[in-house]
């Protein structure tokens, strides 16, 4: 674990290196405060919460994940990931999560330059800022199975642009399950129903999103990133024989 700060941070860099990563947040932001308002009369109705932006962050990960999924591995792919591998002293564990927790610390710094739409929310005079602080927390935690999912997709195809087209088919289809969900709400048991909305992150992220603080979506979607990156642990420790 020694060596974890140090992918941190080298990780950061890149980020920080690559125009890309600008380009990505600003497109992110700027859509995301553009939608919202022009979807809903937010100043008018004085709402005590940013419910109006955060529900569409699901739909403008879709832009922002793969983006920063395709470039976890850039570097690693370009010079021989496995190659490189074989000759330091890092672990598969050491480069996965902290390559995750990278891209998740600039996906905190995104969501944090939204900060100025709470500053309006507590001017008008009606902010609920536990609800808030709830959907930042949900949008954080939606992120980081998305990103999650990304890293271990990366491990079984290391082509930039297949990465950037599989997460985002991916995202899309987890989106899309809401909608299928609705389309067999009186064709299919009700059980079969439960079963595939229970294990829906968009379901467990709208609840978190009304600022119902329930420990098992929060414990969901940690599951969720643990799993993907032990499976990306996994793949790595077996490419890496």
């Amino acid at each position: 674990m020694k060596l974890l700060p140090v992918i941190f941070k080298r990780q950061l860099a890149s980020y920080a290196c690559t125009p890309g990563t600008y380009l990505s947040v600003a497109i992110f932001l700027v859509l995301s405060v553009a939608l919202g308002f022009h979807l809903s009369p937010w100043l008018e109705q004085d709402s005590s919460t940013l419910q109006v932006f955060f529900q569409l962050h699901p739909w403008l990960y879709l832009l922002l994940i793969p983006a920063l999924a395709a470039q976890l591995w850039s570097d690693e792919a370009n010079a021989g990931f496995l190659e490189l591998m074989k000759t330091l002293p890092v672990t598969p564990f050491e480069w996965v999560i902290g390559k995750f927790l990278a891209a998740w610390a600039v996906v905190g710094l995104a969501l944090l330059l939204t900060f100025p739409l709470v500053i309006i929310a507590n001017y008008l005079g009606k902010a609920d800022n536990a609800v808030i602080a709830s959907q930042f927390l949900a949008s954080w935690l939606l992120a980081g199975s998305y990103l999650s999912a990304g890293c271990f997709i990366f491990t079984c195809v290391r082509q930039r642009t297949v990465v950037v087209i599989l997460t985002m088919g991916l995202l899309l289809t987890v989106s899309g399950l809401s909608s299928l969900l609705d389309a067999l709400e009186h064709q299919a048991p009700i059980w079969v129903i439960d079963s595939l909305s229970s294990l829906n992150p968009l379901s467990r992220f709208s609840s978190l999103d009304d600022g119902k603080f329930a420990l098992r979506d929060i414990l969901y979607f940690i599951s969720m990133i643990l799993a993907f990156l032990t499976a990306a642990t996994i793949t790595l420790n077996y490419k890496h024989r």
